[in-house]
């Protein structure tokens, strides 16, 4: 399995499995039948396709074994997208199109537990959401998920273990689950679960409002909106807007969000094709109904920032001097259109190039921050395993991550090797965390010393002290 850092394990959690691996891409949805007649695309003559049909042909009355002609068809469908290099541009059979649509919908049907992968195996990220099925039938985090429906899930990808877990409302799914030493099953029945892309927090101190936005879904406007009112009420007089390890989404949204904080007039957007700059959106009452963000903002980005957040943050930066504070963004600068082909497959297609307020094309280059600030490194670890005990005379990359988090927390530990002095660093946060002080790191110990390097990273989170100290000035 590829290591995640620590960071990106801990920044996107919220996304991983309720949404599913959101991508980077900013799509508007469309029938086949809505292609305008001076776009209509060049008919291929009979000529043309009559090689794809020989060939179809062919396999079907000659293959040595018996062809399923369904799969023959997909194949053919998604390699002509793949022909194109374009990894935005993609055909989605019935069920990939259910995943995207899902991934921005402001609710799914499933269990309402956020899943990763550590080793191989799906396990629960963090605590179930509030009243969901998955807290109502006592799934905790670090649960290890081995079996759903009776079907192994070790070397099964993130989505297609979400993919089993989802269903309808009202029907159940039962889960083989692993809690440290012990085994069991859980009968689950899927609900309706509500998905938040929108978290805030007051620094009530210096009266700053926080507000993350983890994805640009089909109610992150409303939500942005219902944040800034509750936080304005709580006595924010600013904000920071965060949006590190956003994968992008709905370009209607990011529209709508960044005319609340631009004067009516500016531009938010342009868009290109291979002669130029075709169209622009700027600011209005039309987009955002009146509301306005006049106190003063600073924006956060980071690489995993891409797309719709690119445009976001360009638009804050290029059209209102609104500071914008990290690493230089992913960089992907094109819009996607999404076509429903009949069948409930879908074409997801590449149609326009993007490009900020003073024509920048960011694609594969990114927003570039005005103040560059980032985590310490530490934070860009994996995080320590959970399927194996680390103890005293070990020597790998685990120990050495383990040491990395054990320094960064203040103990004098370094190396790859499992000594005395990490011992006694282990025995310390046992003890702190009211745990069996045993000096050896097992599961719950190593969740325990990344709850404490995550309250550490709070501290050092440099993008947004910098944020904090631009609004204080």
């Amino acid at each position: 399995m590829k290591n995640v850092s620590f960071h990106r394990y801990v920044i996107s959690l919220i996304c991983v499995a309720i949404l599913s691996g959101g991508g980077v891409y900013i799509w508007q949805k469309s029938t086949a039948a809505t292609q305008s007649p001076q776009n209509q695309p060049t008919v291929a003559t009979s000529n043309e396709l009559e090689k794809v049909q020989t060939l179809f042909d062919q396999i079907r009355a000659n293959y040595y074994q018996e062809v399923d002609e369904d799969v023959l068809v997909e194949g053919a469908l998604k390699g002509m997208t793949d022909a194109l290099g374009d990894p935005y541009t993609t055909y989605l059979s019935e069920s990939a199109a259910n995943e995207l649509d899902q991934s921005l919908s402001s609710s799914f049907e499933g269990i309402g537990a956020t899943l990763t992968l550590v080793n191989d195996y799906p396990e629960v990220a963090q605590a179930p959401i509030k009243n969901s099925p998955a807290e109502k039938n006592g799934l905790r985090l670090n649960d290890r998920i081995l079996k759903v429906d009776g079907k192994e899930t070790k070397g099964l990808s993130l989505t297609e273990v979400v993919n089993n877990i989802r269903g309808k409302k009202g029907t159940t799914v039962k889960l083989t689950i692993q809690r440290e030493k012990e085994t069991f099953d859980v009968s689950i029945t899927r609900d309706t679960i509500p998905v938040d892309t929108v978290h805030t927090d007051l620094d009530s101190e210096k009266k700053i409002g926080k507000i993350e936005i983890t994805t640009f879904g089909e109610s992150t406007a409303s939500e942005l909106k219902e944040g800034i009112e509750s936080l304005r009420k709580k006595g924010a007089k600013s904000f920071i807007l965060d949006v590190r390890q956003n994968p992008g989404g709905l370009l209607d949204q990011v529209q709508i969000m960044a005319s609340m904080f631009l004067e009516d007039g500016k531009t938010i957007v342009k868009f290109a094709d291979d002669s130029g700059v075709i169209s622009e959106t700027k600011t209005s009452a039309a987009l955002d109904e009146g509301f306005k963000v006049t106190e003063p903002v600073v924006v956060l980005v980071d690489g995993g920032s891409a797309s719709a957040a690119e445009i976001f943050a360009a638009a804050l930066q290029e059209s209102a001097d609104i500071p914008v504070v990290g690493t230089e963004t992913f960089g992907k600068g094109t819009v996607q259109n999404v076509k429903e082909l009949g069948d409930n497959s879908e074409l997801k297609m590449t149609v326009m190039k993007w490009l900020t307020p003073n024509e920048e094309w960011v694609n594969e280059q990114g927003v570039m921050p005005d103040h560059q600030a980032d985590f310490p490194e530490y934070a860009y670890l994996a995080p320590l395993p959970r399927d194996k005990e680390l103890k005293e005379g070990q020597s790998s990359e685990a120990v050495d991550r383990l040491n990395q988090f054990l320094s960064a927390l203040g103990y004098r530990t370094t190396g790859d090797t499992f000594d005395q002095t990490t011992v006694s660093a282990v025995q310390a946060v046992q003890q702190k965390a009211e745990l069996e002080v045993t000096g050896k790191v097992n599961a719950e110990t190593a969740q325990a010393i990344e709850k404490a390097v995550t309250d550490q990273l709070k501290q050092e989170d440099h993008a947004y002290l910098k944020a904090v100290e631009l609004l204080s000035n």
